[in-house]
């Protein structure tokens, strides 16, 4: 399939209200407004083509970008790949969602992580948080570093409510993250939960809320799935 016929297909799909929904949560034209659920449907098509996975990326439309994530295969992606993209996820469906989950299945996880959430841009910073808090919930404990996660918590603890709006949501996920599949660093993920408490984030004309991480970790733990990893953080 071409890109061309691709596009006409994310077109087909589109509808008003969904594009509607998402203008209201960040995202800007080009887009048709296509549910994830029915992107996911293209994958086994797009994924069997890396250059028009890249192609599709590069449109500059949400749908087409969002479905690219989905098919790409993480592992093939360079460091410069996910520069690019990461520099072109302009709102935080695509950042914290599309980039961040490949960035995380790929071989340049913590590098990139590491940077990015030191970035002044907002969104590569939220970008940055998001692809480290997918890594942990996809990584065996001793694979990660526990001291630099530690560290986090700390940063976490004493800047989350001073720092930039989309930030502070990723910084509460990412606490969040951190009791649910980090088990040696629960205790400390839950001091720190309940430390920092309710975190406000302006989420525009949205009915999204903000979770509150020890009630959020709580409810993991009462399920008995502390420490359960997942197979995949790209959704």
């Amino acid at each position: 399939m071409t890109l061309n016929e691709m596009m006409a297909k994310l077109e087909e799909l589109g509808s008003e209200q969904t594009k509607k929904t998402f203008l209201r949560h960040g995202a800007q034209e080009p887009l048709y407004g296509v549910k994830v659920g029915d992107l996911k449907k293209l994958v086994k098509i797009v994924k069997k083509d890396r250059e028009l996975v890249l192609a599709l990326y590069a449109t500059g439309n949400t749908d087409a970008m969002y479905l690219a994530g989905l098919s790409i295969d993480p592992r093939s992606m360079t460091m410069q790949e996910l520069q690019a993209w990461a520099k072109h996820a302009y709102w935080y469906m695509l950042a914290e969602y599309t980039v961040a989950g490949v960035a995380a299945e790929s071989p340049h996880a913590l590098v990139l992580a590491r940077e990015w959430l030191q970035e002044a841009d907002e969104m590569m910073a939220t970008c940055g948080w998001s692809t480290y808090t997918n890594y942990i919930s996809i990584t065996p404990d001793e694979q990660l570093d526990i001291a630099e996660i530690a560290d986090l918590l700390e940063q976490i603890r004493t800047t989350i409510h001073t720092e930039r709006n989309r930030v502070r949501y990723v910084m509460n996920t990412f606490v969040i993250a951190v009791g649910a599949y980090c088990f040696p660093l629960f205790d400390t993920a839950m001091e720190v939960a309940e430390e920092i408490g309710k975190v406000h984030v302006d989420v525009g004309q949205t009915t999204c809320k903000v979770p509150l991480a020890t009630d959020y970790i709580r409810k993991i733990e009462s399920m008995g799935r502390i420490g359960k990893k997942k197979a995949t953080c790209i959704c």
